[in-house]
């Protein structure tokens, strides 16, 4: 890909919003760690050579040179760690069951929180680019559909549109059908495609004048299916919720994406085939499947650069990328697999369940669950992880995603 400068920009932006993420996601380890007096010796963005740091208390904060992710070093994650004489009841795996699940599940759930705010801000602050209720052009005639294929231009055989027939004009903003005002035009063109060889009554707002106009939508067919149609082509403008109603709608969101993720996961092993055969194949890369960190990258880099896009519609988009990832990233998080966090809560289930059969049978509690004898498990997970990751990047650089084509 040709880098602009602002190309440049977008992957840059992209790496800050990643960077400070991964330090969100740390933050929620490191603040729920020191709520329980656990011994967290070290947070660091980054991995290999130490580049800065400074140490407050018993904690050492830094960057180090690799910026591929960050840590959050919190003493007594395996029960074979020496702590300090002084310090050892405050060993992670000494903590209850719920302590531990707590400071395991707060890297995700701050995720979702940030993930949630960006929406906020999106939809609050930058604003969605919508379909607004104000007409831009009236089309002149119902074109003809025939064996699927529609006329592109109207002829002396057709009939006028319902729009033209009834008087509407640029400008008009459509405020209600039959008397009932909508959230928005999608509404409004639900009820509209309900509406065919029916009579409604529009009111419409044309230079300040509320007007009412008896109007029928004509028939057409959709996939199939007949629906209604008026001949209109609206204006597209910004749209922005008000504080409370953005709060609600970024929690449908926030939970529309919670799913997609889920699914995305689940469906996560039937689209690695086809991953391949478009890394190393000659088949189009699909938009809708796997990609990686680059990948993802790349995307921010090209919207961008786009000049068909306002540069209010550029942060939108970035917003939007950077709340789904995320939100994806905390639920791939929460995996039950090691070395995930997920992988480390179900340790600790598992571990919370031996200690009440222990106490059922009134007996002494057992040790805690060596997690250093779960290794041979952790590699393989981890070189799974390690080669998608891989595929992800050599499909990302030999046969990238591209949203322009």
């Amino acid at each position: 890909m040709n880098f602009s400068g602002l190309s440049l920009l977008g992957v840059l932006a992209f790496v800050v919003a990643l960077l400070f993420s991964v330090m969100v996601h740390e933050a929620g380890h490191y603040l729920t760690a020191k709520r329980f007096h656990m011994r967290v010796t070290e947070f660091f963005l980054g991995f290999g050579k130490r580049i800065w740091s400074f140490t407050r208390g018993e904690t050492e904060f830094g960057i180090k040179a690799i910026p591929a992710g960050g840590y959050c070093r919190i003493s007594g994650m395996s029960v074979n760690e020496e702590l300090p004489e002084a310090d050892k009841h405050r060993a992670f795996y000494l903590a209850s069951v719920p302590k531990r699940l707590i400071v395991l599940g707060a890297g995700s759930f701050l995720h979702f929180v940030l993930g949630f705010l960006i929406l906020v801000i999106l939809l609050a602050g930058v604003g969605v680019t919508t379909v607004t209720n104000t007409i831009g052009e009236v089309v002149p005639c119902v074109l003809n559909t025939a064996n699927g294929v529609s006329d592109t231009k109207c002829t002396s055989t057709s009939n006028p549109s319902p729009a033209k027939a009834a008087g509407l004009i640029a400008n008009d903003e459509i405020i209600s059908i039959n008397g009932k005002s909508y959230e928005n035009w999608f509404d409004y063109t639900t009820k509209i495609r309900a509406s065919a060889n029916k009579p409604i009554t529009l009111t419409v707002l044309r230079n300040g004048e509320e007007l009412k106009i008896p109007i029928t939508p004509a028939a057409r067919t959709l996939d199939g299916k007949e629906i209604g149609y008026l001949g209109v082509i609206n204006k597209l403008g910004t749209h922005k919720d008000g504080s409370f109603k953005a709060i609600a709608n970024s929690a449908k969101l926030t939970k529309d994406l919670l799913g997609n993720s889920v699914t995305s996961l689940i469906s996560l092993p039937t689209k690695i085939p086809a991953l391949v055969r478009q890394t190393f194949g000659n088949e189009e890369r699909d938009a809708q499947g796997l990609v990686g960190v680059v990948g993802v990258a790349r995307v921010s880099a090209q919207t961008a650069s786009d000049p068909k896009l306002e540069s209010r519609e550029k942060v939108a988009s970035f917003l939007i990328i950077i709340a789904s990832l995320n939100i994806f990233v905390g639920v791939f998080n929460l995996l039950p697999l090691l070395p995930l966090d997920g992988g480390h809560m179900a340790v600790a289930i598992v571990d919370g369940v031996r200690r009440l059969n222990a106490k059922r049978r009134k007996i002494a509690p057992p040790a805690a669950i060596d997690v250093e004898k779960l290794l041979p498990l952790t590699l393989a997970v981890f070189a799974v992880l390690a080669v998608l990751s891989l595929l992800l990047l050599a499909a990302d650089i030999f046969n990238p995603i591209n949203l322009r084509q």
